[in-house]
Parts: C-alpha cells; structure tokens; sequence
C-alpha cells in the first residue's frame, strides 16, 4: 500500500506525546513535519546525548532536548529510534525502564525486530526505512510492523511518517534490506550521477552554475515525467533514444562498459550490508 500526505488526525495523533531517541537529520525531518502538521513542541521530547545536536533542534524548530533518558519519557504514546546502529542497543536498555507500554518506531538501518523487540521488551515494534529527501517532505519509506503492532499503531505510524513524504507497508521484514539498498541509499546513487552530469556538463564547455541546473531540472523532470505516465521505464527511454542519434550514442556506451550491471551489484552490495549490520548489531 501507498500513500501520499495525508494531514494527521487532529481526533488523535495531535493529542499524543512523541518521544525520539536520537536527535539527527531524520529525527530532524520528521519534528519538522509534525509542527508543520500542527504538534506543539511541548508534545515532543527528544535524547539526544551530542550538545550540538541539541543545540540545532532549540535553534531550528524550537525543541528543548535533553542529554540522557528519564522519566520525561513516560507516557510517549510513540517512541521513534533515529539512531546509528552500533549505539541501538545500549539506548534501548538505557531507556526501557521509561517507555513501558510505548509503541516503538524504528529508523536505523540493519538492526531487526527481534532484537529491537528484545532490547526493549516490547513486540509492538514497527521498523521503518526512510531516505534523506524527508528532510524536504519529498521521502518515501518502507515500513514493517510485527504481529503485535495493532491497526490503530498503525495508523499512528502512518501519521508521524507521512510528514516525510510517502509510505508502502511490506510483506515481510527481510524487504527492508532490499528497501536500504534501492530507496534507503538512493539518494546518493542519484546526487552521484549528477554529479557525473555536472562535471560533464563543465568538460563540454558550460559554466558549472548552468551545468547544475540543467541536470537538476532534467532529473525532477523524467522523474516526474515516469511518475504520471503508465508506460514502462523501458518504453520511456526508447521515446528519447533514435537509432544513430545523440542519446543512442550516450546509452551505448554505457552499455559497453556494463553500467547498468555494476549499478544492480553496487545495489546488491547495500542489501548485503544492511544484513551484515544485523548480524554485528543485533546480538542479544
């Protein structure tokens, strides 16, 4: 299931307190949308242990946090945990105590649910895979919850997630990894061809400023483009590509050096790290 941004239910979710583990650039992406959608800051309390962090949270949206867990967390009717996955663990024993009866959202990459569930000695745990375009309500995130996870959770999640953008539920856990590899990671995998773009822009002869425009507004164009049409990806290129034309010469080169081919190994390579970090982290 998809959705789009749906305005959070002022009968609900705006009543209840939210807590966040970690205080970083998604944590960041998801406070931001939810004052947007109306969240007071003195709904939202957030630990974050760097004083920088914090700093940026007071200055940015307004939000006072706090170094350490403490009883401030009791009563969160939401727990979101944006942190690394190495730290995970010892958060989650550190803060358990506070989040009794909590629901548990998850953001860090890797570390699965049954760890997070036995950490926190909580089932209702729902893990997320969200990409920096959040950061500007344009994200898109894969969600899985575990058995014990209720409709109204559910729709508690989709609320605090859809003010990054959108959202697709999944099947099964293991979905996440290929969910890393594809959207999780993807933004990097796209400011890295545009900058391929760029710096081929300005070998031809274009000042950088107008080589960066250009690629830009061609990436935000297709994509849109591909976005309202019901045609498949394959028949869209073929539109652009004539025998013996320019764009005919650009992809045959980059099928010549196997371009497609590596990119679907360099992807296959995240899905397999995303498994390595909850082998190495997820121990009890």
């Amino acid at each position: 299931m998809t959705a789009s941004t749906p305005p959070l239910d002022a009968t609900s979710s705006r009543s209840e307190k939210l807590a966040f583990i970690g205080g970083g650039n998604m944590a960041s992406a998801i406070i931001g949308g939810l004052l947007q959608q109306g969240f007071g800051t003195g709904q939202i309390v957030v630990v974050e242990p760097y004083a920088e962090a914090r700093t940026k949270l007071l200055e940015h949206y307004g939000v006072q946090a706090q170094p350490q867990a403490d009883d401030a967390l009791q009563g969160a009717a939401l727990v979101v945990w944006a942190v690394k996955p190495q730290t995970f663990r010892e958060a989650a024993l550190q803060t358990r105590a506070h989040t009794v009866g909590a629901l548990h959202l998850s953001v860090a990459a890797g570390i699965r649910s049954d760890a997070i569930a036995r950490w926190l000695d909580s089932e209702r745990v729902v893990r997320a895979m969200p990409n920096t375009p959040a950061l500007v309500r344009q994200g898109i995130s894969g969600l899985f919850a575990r058995a014990a996870v209720t409709e109204q959770d559910k729709a508690l999640v989709q609320s605090v997630i859809a003010t990054t953008g959108e959202y697709l539920w999944l099947d099964e856990e293991v979905q996440l990894d290929a969910v890393t590899a594809l959207s999780g990671s993807g933004p990097a995998y796209v400011f890295y061809f545009l900058e391929a773009m760029v710096q081929a822009g300005v070998g031809l002869g274009l000042p950088a400023q107008q080589a960066r425009q250009l690629a830009l507004s061609t990436f935000t164009g297709a994509t849109e483009l591909a976005r309202q049409s019901s045609d498949p990806l394959e028949v869209l290129r073929e539109r652009v590509t004539s025998k013996g034309g320019t764009t005919y010469a650009a992809l045959t080169s980059l099928e010549e050096h196997q371009v497609k081919a590596h990119f679907v190994l360099a992807m296959e390579a995240a899905s397999a790290r995303a498994k390595e970090l909850g082998d190495e982290f997820g121990a009890p």
